[in-house]
């Protein structure tokens, strides 16, 4: 079997290579996985999102129908991914991959009512905290070093370049049976699981039954340790922000296509919508990670953070979708530039047991915002016009930005709460007679700390 141990050999200065990544077989399979999965979700979200629009020709429930797979994330997230920390995370989600494909199965059943497949749906979105959860923990057990936050980079770019293709294909399938879309997205759960299950290698779990307690307890830790330590909570609020307006424009694109299509189709004015954030997302991620070294990189964080909300004021002035779409691209293009460097910050200052549970946090609180921030700007669009809601509300985004960059902690304070990250890494290790999962390297030029850990999703 090809070995799948990290390379930890000292990263350099300048950044991994794609090549060093993919030659991980775990990652190979985990990256391959996601996107299959990633694909046949957006492909339902499409589809859902037209339909509802069409039945009602009401921006807040189409906007609605498109939150309503985020709201899993508020009633269970944190719960439910401390819940992966338990088990083997390739158990875990092999696990979520075969319920999701069921409940699918299940809701493309011909005449089930509208109400049976919202349930249905709701209890499908119920297994997306653990897995992710967990796929974000094993990460670091594959990839060490820069080659981690080039691995990000390449998972979030897939995962935008899936969301490109499921979101066309789903418009397209909406038109003609939307319980194709259904039963598309069935297959790629069960792809997944097979990727999954036959092409990572099982590792035991972080959390050993003596150190459990009780759920709740578990859950609260990882609150604790995201919004009690300052560099972790100042990468919190840099990414809720970002993901605080980001969105609009995809959750906002089928009644602002309809409104007002500057003489375009209305089902290409919404497909370029929707895809033009993803777009710029693959880029931004793709070239950022490529062509900047770590330094620089966390350098650019801060302006990127607040280009991205500046990038859609201009919606103000009602722009054709085609600039629309340019706009969301050049704000994606920002996010991702800054978005796996600060994924990279946050797990080289989280100690290892807590990787699942603070991703539960993390990903709760980003797909929490973004419902919010759809279903707020969706009610606010169906009293105003859709460039003045978005424009406002970007606007705003671009002093919360600038107040979150300004009470960015200093130097000294982030290599500090790496190192003590590290130090509490030696001593489970220790304990537990082995190596910190995750991998280490001897030297980081980045931090001074003699050790690198990176990742979040």
């Amino acid at each position: 079997m090809e070995a799948t141990v990290p390379d930890e050999r000292p990263s350099a200065e300048g950044p991994a290579t794609f090549r060093e990544v993919f030659a991980q077989r775990d990652f190979r399979a985990v990256f391959a996985a996601g996107a299959l999965s990633w694909i046949g979700d957006y492909v339902a979200k499409a589809a859902v999102t037209l339909l509802v629009y069409q039945q009602t020709e009401s921006v807040a429930l189409s906007a609605a129908a498109f939150a309503v797979s985020f709201l899993p994330w508020l009633l269970g997230g944190p719960l439910l991914a401390a819940l992966a920390e338990r088990y083997p995370y390739r158990r875990v989600m092999v696990a979520c991959d075969l319920i999701r494909m069921t409940l699918m199965l299940l809701i493309a059943i011909p005449g089930l009512p509208v109400q049976a497949v919202l349930v249905l749906i709701f209890a499908a979105t119920l297994a997306n905290p653990p897995s992710q959860a967990a796929k974000s923990a094993l990460m670091p057990q594959i990839l060490a070093g820069d080659r981690l936050v080039v691995g990000l980079s390449l998972n979030s770019s897939v995962g935008q370049a899936a969301q490109v293709l499921g979101y066309l294909l789903g418009t397209a399938v909406a038109a003609v049976n939307p319980a194709l879309a259904l039963l598309i997205n069935a297959a790629t759960f069960a792809a997944s699981a097979l990727l999954v299950r036959f092409g990572v290698r099982d590792r035991a779990p972080v959390m050993t039954s003596a150190h459990r307690s009780h759920l709740l307890r578990e859950t609260t830790q990882g609150f604790q340790i995201v919004f009690g330590t300052p560099v972790l909570r100042a990468i919190a609020v840099l990414v809720f922000s970002a993901m605080l307006f980001s969105i609009v424009p995809e959750g906002l694109a089928a009644g602002w296509a309809n409104q007002d299509g500057g003489g375009m189709d209305e089902g290409l004015a919404q497909a370029l919508i929707m895809v033009a954030n993803p777009v710029g997302f693959i880029l931004g991620g793709l070239l950022v990670s490529r062509l900047f070294g770590p330094s620089r990189r966390r350098a650019l964080m801060r302006p990127l953070a607040v280009l991205a909300p500046l990038a859609l004021v201009p919606a103000l002035l009602n722009p054709a979708p085609p600039v629309v779409a340019l706009l969301a691209a050049l704000c994606g293009f920002a996010v991702a530039g800054m978005l796996p460097m600060a994924n990279g910050l946050f797990v080289q200052a989280l100690p290892a047991e807590f990787r699942a549970r603070a991703f539960g946090v993390m990903a709760t609180g980003v797909q929490v915002i973004q419902g919010v921030a759809v279903l707020v700007t969706g009610l606010l669009a169906d009293r105003f016009s859709i460039p003045l809601v978005v424009g406002l509300w970007s606007a705003a985004g671009v002093l919360l930005m600038l107040v979150a960059s300004l009470r960015w902690p200093d130097r000294q304070t982030v290599d500090s709460t790496i190192a003590a990250a590290v130090a509490a890494n030696a001593e489970q290790a220790a304990n537990q007679g082995d190596r910190p999962s995750g991998g280490t390297s001897a030297a980081d030029p980045q931090t001074g700390t003699g050790r690198r850990r990176h990742a979040l999703s």
